[in-house]
């Protein structure tokens, strides 16, 4: 909590063209339970507790480009994974269906797209 405000981190919003489908890359990927499934919007919640993800309905939505140039829809976010074993861990997000970027800017991290093109990042730890 913040100084006594109340504050604390609920969740973690994505826009998408298609809610639901993106929830379920996200659910193969994850593993998280779905909490709340209504049109134009899905939850997930993670077994351990904590920040939720959710998809959020975006009739207007333009698929980022990673790495951006000028002119290019720029990415707002991007989530960080952390994985047991980055090799297998890929070959699951390939099989979930993610797409490996061309740009790797990190020998150490790898930089996924997911379907609705938002990028993420595995990394060992």
């Amino acid at each position: 909590m913040a100084d006594g405000v109340g504050l604390s981190l609920s969740g973690i919003v994505l826009d998408a063209p298609d809610p639901q489908a993106l929830a379920r890359f996200y659910q193969r990927l994850l593993g998280w339970e779905v909490s709340q499934d209504e049109p134009g919007w899905v939850k997930l919640r993670s077994p351990e507790g904590g920040a939720g993800l959710s998809f959020q309905e975006e009739s207007n939505y333009v698929r980022p480009v990673w790495p951006a140039r000028p002119g290019d829809q720029q990415m707002s976010v991007h989530l960080d994974v952390r994985v047991d074993d980055l090799a297998a861990a890929g070959e699951h997000a390939l099989e979930a269906g993610a797409v490996l970027a061309d740009f790797q800017p990190q020998q150490d991290v790898r930089v996924y797209l997911d379907p609705a093109g938002h990028p993420f990042c595995l990394f060992e730890q």
